[in-house]
């Protein structure tokens, strides 16, 4: 079993979340931390390979979830938030570039941590 390590406020993030939706996203993370993908996982695209997003909805909206499983032994939960644009099913513009910069820290962190 992987350990689940979260990032920024993606913890405080998804506690926010509708428990449905929480309880969907916990399931979807803890199918990852056995190795294997749920059915919601899909690759987040653009980001280097092992990003993955988890989408889970309910009456009040969309929500979204990203980890990466790129590192051995743990799944890194970068970002967690609601999706609030109408605008198509893609991830906003904004929150693609937060998980961005958490995972290039990340990646940083684990290269300084190997050397």
């Amino acid at each position: 079993m992987k350990t689940l390590i979260w990032l920024g406020d993606s913890l405080e993030n998804l506690k926010a979340f509708p428990a449905v939706v929480q309880d969907d996203m916990g399931y979807a993370l803890y199918v990852a931390q056995s190795g294997e993908n749920h059915h919601s996982a899909k690759p987040l695209h653009g980001l280097g390979g092992g990003v993955m997003e988890i989408a889970a909805s309910d009456r009040s909206g969309t929500y979204r979830a990203v980890y990466t499983v790129s590192f051995e032994n743990s799944i890194y939960v970068l970002h967690a938030f609601q999706k609030k644009s109408k605008s198509g099913i893609a991830t906003p513009q904004a929150e693609i570039e937060l998980v961005r910069r958490r995972l290039k820290q990340l990646r940083i962190e684990v290269k300084n941590a190997t050397n």
